[in-house]
């Protein structure tokens, strides 16, 4: 029968040191679950490997020595689906990378895809339809079903076969270094990511509030995030972003506020004390307004960004891709404003394409 779990630190040094996994450069599949829709602070609770003949589960929630993995990780080249995710929770637990990482998704949308979620990829490839029935599920409770077992085990299942077709497709469409080029941008990004942002209550749709809106929206964020955390629920369980803004609008303007009903009153306490501190808050102690950057839109820039434009979607249709892939309209508006050189926001193989080289 093989193995399915790994649950301990000798099974999982074990596995991973046999003759298969010395070559210098293993290549495996990776996948992760963790319990963001459960919990306050998300925890890798389940790893999905799948190498040669090997597709299995490792858990972390029982494997209190996962160096062995971070070892073999190292050195190996690992391909991923839809890999920020991913990568993010292996930097969080490792604290570092593995060496290579090859994201399927990439190489999909290079070869112009326009569904390319793995289910849709897996049914293109294969033929298979996979269920999504455990998508939502609480992966940090034991012991875990076996439709969330088929489940995950099928996340890592088809990777590198589908692997071996896309990088296929891709030399011969001459875009293999596109590719390569893309993942490496993508891991990097991952790598340098701060997590720890100290302005990440700026959520969206606060770019326009004048300061005292943003007092208000850093004091209800706190209080959200300690209830969250007193919890242990995700803190879009105690309120979601948009009622954040529309309470912090609301203060403002000078409006009555109605809580949820079934907020406890205990948390009602808490959100009335989080009030009267904003209504002594000096206003020497409101955060500023972020300093946007006033682009000058004029006849001249307006052309310079159609013809980036016009030129991106010409060779987008000559490649069958999505315009947005060569380059986002965010970054030709920055590059035809002057605000930063092309090769700041774009890579090799984009500015080859658009000619912008120069």
């Amino acid at each position: 029968m093989p193995l399915t779990l790994i649950d301990t630190p000798e099974a999982l040094a074990s596995f991973l040191s046999t003759s298969r996994f010395g070559e210098e450069d293993p290549v495996c599949a990776i996948d992760t679950e963790a319990d963001s829709l459960h919990r306050y602070r998300e925890s890798l609770c389940l790893i999905q490997f799948a190498a040669g003949p090997d597709c299995l589960l490792m858990d972390p929630l029982a494997i209190h020595d996962l160096s062995a993995l971070g070892n073999f990780l190292v050195r190996a080249v690992v391909w991923m689906h839809g890999a920020d995710y991913d990568m993010t929770m292996l930097k969080r637990q490792f604290g570092d990378l593995p060496a290579k990482v090859y994201d399927t998704q990439i190489g999909a949308r290079l070869l112009g895809a326009r569904r390319f979620g793995l289910a849709d990829l897996v049914l293109h490839y294969f033929g298979v339809e996979l269920s999504k029935s455990s998508q939502k599920a609480d992966w940090g409770k034991r012991p875990l079903t076996p439709k969330m077992v088929e489940y995950a085990l099928n996340d890592v299942r088809y990777l590198l076969p589908m692997a071996d077709k896309i990088v296929g497709e891709l030399r011969a469409k001459g875009r293999f270094e596109w590719f390569e080029e893309s993942c490496d941008s993508a891991r990097r990004k991952v790598s340098e990511r701060d997590d720890l942002r100290e302005d990440a209550w700026h959520i969206q749709g606060s770019g326009k509030f004048d300061p005292h809106s943003l007092a208000c929206l850093r004091a209800l964020w706190h209080w959200r995030d300690q209830e969250a955390g007193m919890w242990d629920r995700p803190s879009f369980m105690v309120a979601t972003n948009r009622q954040l803004i529309e309470w912090s609008t609301a203060l403002t303007q000078r409006q009555p506020l109605t809580l949820p009903r079934h907020f406890r009153p205990d948390r009602v306490k808490r959100f009335r004390q989080v009030l009267a501190a904003l209504e002594v808050l000096p206003a020497s102690e409101w955060p500023e307004r972020p300093k946007l950057l006033r682009r000058k839109r004029d006849r001249d820039f307006e052309r310079k960004v159609e013809l980036l434009l016009k030129a991106r979607d010409k060779v987008a249709a000559e490649l069958d891709l999505e315009g947005s892939l060569i380059a986002s309209r965010a970054a030709l508006e920055g590059v035809a404003a002057g605000e930063v050189a092309a090769p700041a926001v774009l890579l090799q193989w984009q500015l080859d394409l658009l000619n912008l080289n120069g």
